[in-house]
């Protein structure tokens, strides 16, 4: 698809949308701080891009086009701020975890060979730690510092953006690792692009909205989903460095910040509910809270439909951004719990069986799926490429199926897939039947060896506070929900589940946790 001109030497679809905004909105805030209410323009953001993009030019543009640049903090301005730069000047953005340890972010400095770091004060440790033994490598903080970034972009005229390839890389999203090392997830210009167009068709994000992120900028969702989306439509963003309930639903409760959009995982949503300051009616003006990374409990869809806030579900990856997402329509929400919705307008998606043939309607496949938005592959790693494509088409390795009026559920991870007695059982399945119990928190299924099934279910579970719930009642709720073979042959309560970044349960470490108490 052809992009949007914008002059005569570049494109919405090349380069970023902070320099189209902050031409035709040069006063309309782009950005604002939640600890300390600071903000941007488009003209003030699009101009601190443009000094940062002259400053990374200077030092690094003899090691030639695609050098990488990683970011090692929580969320900030300046983070966003070294993305789009990067990207003006054909370099490549890796926006670091700073939750993984050390010898994590070791294994993808190796992988990606970054010639900076910059790096957040509290992270100082670890960026010096990862500069030991690479020479070729340059670490500065964000700011607090002589030598520092923002030091730097003080001392620097801006530059004009460099005529980009939309098809080259601009990111490298980590992928969180639970099944293996971490693959570099290649982001081209094309890919946010069309990634942020989709979400801002699903999202209704429009030049008036204001977004609200407290979820991690090295994912998806924070860095693309969220951020790119509001700045190339012209929103507000606000931006804390961290999810803080009490500090959330202030933001969620004050008229001067107006937030129509807020974005989290389904844990995230049950602790706002439960908080002191939780008024319904005060966020009125949000359109929905956007929630990813996990199922959804019914009874809190309920709950919050009944106080007037819809919890909008969605699915994505880091290979595509935004992939399937809810209508924001609360009939539809109270009526389809488990439902991801319908395939963003420009993603095109299959279910297929085994040999890659499309499945019938209600039958459970693996989701293919294709468009503009859809990563090119993995950094440096052909042969994970090469598997994860068939005929142009994208395997997600998740399993889904659709229903008669286009809906679709996520069925399940392929690789989470176990087999009791000869039949598939999806844990996603079963975790959603347990979840709809009111006294259950959180749930994480996982299959295990069982001499006479062959594998069996063990279902981890996490009670709402002040709960009374035991193994034998939630085997009785799972009977009336669910075929024998795909009931939970084990229960265990735990305080929490212990999950990514991005809230995906940590199922290696549960398996971990069932072979140690199997053993004991």
């Amino acid at each position: 698809m052809a992009g949007f001109a914008l002059g005569n030497s570049f494109t919405l679809v090349a380069e970023d949308p902070v320099g189209y905004r902050a031409r035709v909105s040069p006063g309309h805030i782009a950005t604002r701080l939640l600890n300390d209410g600071a903000t941007l323009t488009y003209a003030q953001l699009d101009d601190r891009i443009a000094r940062c993009a002259a400053f990374l030019y200077a030092a690094f543009q003899a090691r030639g086009e695609g050098f990488r640049v990683a970011g090692l903090g929580r969320n900030s301005v300046d983070l966003l701020v070294l993305a789009f730069a990067c990207q003006r000047i054909r370099a490549i953005f890796v926006p670091l975890n700073w939750r993984l340890g050390v010898a994590e972010l070791a294994g993808i400095v190796a992988d990606c060979a970054p010639e900076l770091v910059v790096y957040e004060a509290e992270f100082q440790a670890a960026a010096e730690t990862l500069r030991e033994g690479r020479p070729g490598l340059s670490i500065m903080p964000y700011a607090g510092a002589p030598e520092s970034l923002d030091q730097a972009l003080a001392d620097t005229a801006p530059m004009q953006r460099l005529k980009g390839d939309p098809d080259k890389p601009a990111i490298l999203l980590y992928t969180s690792g639970t099944t293996g090392a971490p693959k570099g997830v290649i982001l081209t210009r094309r890919n946010l692009f069309y990634s942020a167009v989709n979400f801002s068709f699903v999202g209704e994000v429009v030049p008036g909205s204001v977004t609200f992120c407290d979820l991690p900028f090295f994912h998806t969702i924070g860095l693309v989903a969220i951020a790119r989306t509001t700045l190339m439509m012209g929103g507000t963003l606000v931006i804390a460095d961290r999810f803080v309930p009490e500090r959330t639903i202030n933001c969620l409760n004050d008229d001067s910040i107006g937030v129509t959009h807020y974005f989290a995982v389904p844990q995230m949503a049950t602790i706002l509910r439960d908080q002191p300051g939780y008024s319904p009616e005060r966020m009125a003006r949000l359109k929905a809270i956007f929630i990813g990374g996990a199922p959804l409990p019914p009874p809190l869809v309920d709950a919050y439909l009944k106080d007037g806030v819809a919890l909008v579900n969605g699915y994505g990856m880091s290979e595509a951004g935004t992939v399937m997402h809810m209508p924001l329509d609360e009939t539809e929400i109270a009526r389809r719990h488990g439902s991801v919705g319908f395939p963003a307008p420009l993603i095109e998606v299959r279910i297929c069986d085994e040999a890659g043939h499309d499945c019938e309607t209600g039958a459970v496949g693996e989701l293919w799926i294709r468009g503009p938005s859809v990563s090119p592959g993995y950094w440096q790693k052909p042969e994970q490429t090469a598997a994860a494509f068939v005929d142009g088409w994208f395997r997600t390795g998740d399993m889904v199926r659709c229903d008669e009026d286009g809906f679709h559920v996520i069925a399940d991870r392929l690789k989470d897939m176990y087999i009791s007695g000869g039949e598939n059982v999806y844990p996603a399945e079963v975790e959603a039947a347990i979840l709809s119990h009111p006294a259950v928190a959180e749930v994480a299924v996982i299959g295990v060896a069982d001499a006479r099934w062959g594998e069996v279910g063990v279902a981890f579970i996490v009670r709402r506070p002040d709960a009374v719930l035991d193994a034998e009642t939630i085997k009785a709720h799972c009977g009336e929900r669910l075929a024998a073979y795909k009931r939970p042959t084990h229960v265990i309560f735990m305080d929490a589940i212990p999950r990514n970044a991005g809230g995906k349960p940590l199922k290696p470490v549960l398996r971990a946790d069932w072979a140690a108490r199997s053993a004991a």
